[in-house]
């Protein structure tokens, strides 16, 4: 007997897991479960990064042959190559992650040559003082997005015009570098996404019920997970900040910067995604 075709928003390993979840977990408490379950696998590039991160700052020594960041980058190529061996990512996924990766990277090139932050460690695969394993950071949080979509069936309804949502991405991408030069504009940017997607609702679907968030809520919320994570990274001395007021504890402020950053991935995801153009959920 053939095994029974996965939807096509899951791989047959997801479907298989999913299968498993919602025979031993029932009632609300059960459905909570699955939820951040599917909230971790859909952050699992992630997840392994810091992961790596974090296992390398405690073994790693400076008298090995090889530095800690290009085991880094390494580890980011390889774990990339079984996502896709493995169909833990589809093809349009690792798409996405290679367009933030640019942008990400182009990101840290200014940053760290304007001096907001900087990658103390030694490495061969770092061009400008910025390690290459730094763009995957931003790369994982395209692909946490476009799973999450995927795992979660998300519609956004009412979707806002899709130019619109362009040139908000562009003018907050800008603001990064801007702002070093003129006044930031990142309060100005807040209230702009909250103008564009306040009426925004983020349909998802756990089992076989579908829930509702205000797509600006989801945001924020997301912004807390990633302050969390970067704070990991200063933990570890992975990068260090110019000027810190709370010793390796990130300001609470860099909140509103990753706040930002979540719209400009997600509209990058929309690119390929376009849930402008999806089916609206059937009530």
């Amino acid at each position: 007997m053939h095994a029974p075709k996965p939807p096509d928003t899951e791989t047959r390993l997801e479907y298989r897991l999913g299968q498993w979840a919602r025979r031993y977990l029932h009632g609300f408490p059960g459905m909570f479960l699955l939820f951040v379950l599917k909230q971790g696998w859909a952050c699992l590039f992630g997840g392994l990064m810091l992961g790596a991160i974090l296992v390398t700052h405690f073994i790693w020594s400076s008298h090995w042959s090889v530095h800690r960041y290009d085991a880094l980058f390494v580890f980011a190529i390889v774990t990339q190559a079984l996502f896709l061996r493995f169909r833990l990512e589809t093809k349009q996924e690792a798409m996405i992650i290679l367009v933030f990766h640019i942008t990400g990277t182009a990101m840290e090139w200014f940053k760290v040559s304007a001096g907001s932050w900087a990658y103390p460690e030694p490495g061969f695969f770092k061009i400008m003082h910025v390690p290459l394993f730094s763009g995957f950071m931003y790369a994982s949080v395209g692909s946490y997005i476009a799973r999450v979509i995927r795992l979660f069936s998300m519609h956004f309804h009412p979707y806002p015009s899709f130019t619109l949502s362009l040139l908000l991405a562009t003018g907050i991408y800008a603001n990064f570098f801007t702002h070093h030069y003129i006044p930031d504009l990142r309060w100005i940017l807040v209230l702009a996404t909250l103008l564009v997607y306040g009426r925004c609702w983020i349909s998802y679907r756990i089992i076989e019920t579908r829930w509702r968030m205000p797509l600006p809520l989801a945001a924020f919320l997301a912004s807390i997970a990633l302050w969390i994570a970067e704070n990991i990274g200063t933990f570890t001395g992975t990068w260090l900040y110019a000027h810190r007021h709370f010793t390796w504890v990130v300001h609470p402020q860099k909140l509103v910067s990753w706040y930002l950053l979540l719209y400009v991935a997600f509209i990058t995801v929309t690119l390929l995604l376009r849930p402008d153009r999806a089916v609206k959920p059937q009530s």
